[in-house]
């Protein structure tokens, strides 16, 4: 009678084969986590940019309706009326940066959450400005909005 025998070879993976595999994939990680969480926070700034356009769309019709940007009588300017609902887009609140007189206003929307840190703004000639971002994240910018890591003004 005889016995068939497997090959010691067929038998599964070596240590070293294993080793070498959890190292792959522990260095994809290392590179794809922090990749995936700038994404994330990228696609968050988007709700403050939808936001602010669109309060600035409202404040212009405001505008229109009422020949001023501030408050008169029992009409309150877009930005500073007290449901933070219709203020709010995602983790971002939108609120007018001081008080809008007849002529100009400034819009401010800042972060909270994981959205925290970053405050954009804009204003009634539709200049836009980063006023705040993480300190990971780069610096601030007067003229545009920063929604990238590193990106420059």
């Amino acid at each position: 009678m005889r016995h068939r025998h497997c090959s010691n070879a067929a038998r599964g993976f070596t240590l070293i084969e294993l080793m070498i595999a959890v190292a792959i994939i522990g260095i994809l990680a290392a590179v794809a986590i922090p990749q995936y969480r700038d994404y994330v926070t990228r696609s968050r700034l988007a709700d403050a940019s939808a936001g602010l356009t669109t309060m600035r769309a409202q404040m212009e019709r405001y505008y229109q309706d009422n020949r001023t940007y501030a408050s008169i009588g029992t009409f309150v300017t877009p930005c500073a009326t007290t449901a933070t609902s219709s203020r709010t887009f995602g983790n971002f609140l939108i609120s007018c940066d001081g008080t809008p007189d007849a002529t100009q206003f400034t819009l401010k929307a800042e972060g909270s959450g994981t959205s925290s840190g970053f405050t954009f703004t804009i204003n009634h000639q539709d200049v836009r400005a980063t006023t705040a971002v993480p300190s990971s994240w780069g610096a601030t910018c007067t003229s545009k909005w920063i929604m990238k890591k590193a990106e420059s003004c």
